[in-house]
């Protein structure tokens, strides 16, 4: 029997024209899911970054945004976490996320992954996650489960590219996923 895929909620995002950057994940919090806390490790993505990745709108596969295999998302990891650069498709949910992107208006990012082997390490009620099949990240409405990142729009027509707008947001209450 498989693994169930496990969803994880961070919330940084910039938007330029039809382009989304911004963090799908983040290594400096750590997430109160309920029942435990968890941490992702750098580095933990390393071995995800070259496989097909989708990105999608509130983890629906019938909203693709975008995906590695065909360059539309762009992924990577460095100090912060996974950063990624997301051309989006002038679709009708496109076009949804840049109007709710612009009025700053989405909860943030979230990733949907399994564990392989060996790729989590627990200490007591804390699981760190050292390495992590990724399957997709999303755009979603929702509250992210790791505090502590923001959301910001960057609008090159508005500020020339130079300012952004930032609006911290705070998890209401942790969500555990099944």
């Amino acid at each position: 029997m498989a693994a169930p895929l496990e969803r994880r909620f961070t919330t940084e995002l910039r938007t330029a024209g039809r382009r989304l950057e911004g963090y799908a994940a983040t290594f400096a919090s750590t997430a109160d899911l309920g029942a435990f806390r968890e941490r992702i490790a750098r580095g933990a993505f390393r071995n995800a970054l070259n496989t097909d990745i989708l990105a999608l709108l509130d983890h629906d596969a019938g909203k693709v945004l975008g995906r590695t295999r065909t360059g539309t998302l762009e992924l990577r990891e460095d100090d912060k976490g996974l950063a990624f650069a997301l051309d989006v498709p002038d679709t009708a949910a496109g076009r949804d996320v840049l109007a709710l992107a612009a009025r700053g208006d989405l909860g943030g990012m979230s990733f949907g992954f399994l564990i392989p082997p060996g790729g989590e390490e627990w200490d007591g009620d804390t699981r760190t996650l050292r390495s992590i099949d990724l399957r997709e990240i999303s755009i979603v409405s929702a509250w992210p489960a790791y505090e502590g990142t923001e959301i910001a729009l960057r609008s090159l027509d508005r500020h020339s590219g130079n300012l952004r707008r930032a609006r911290a947001l705070r998890l209401a209450e942790a969500r555990q996923w099944a």
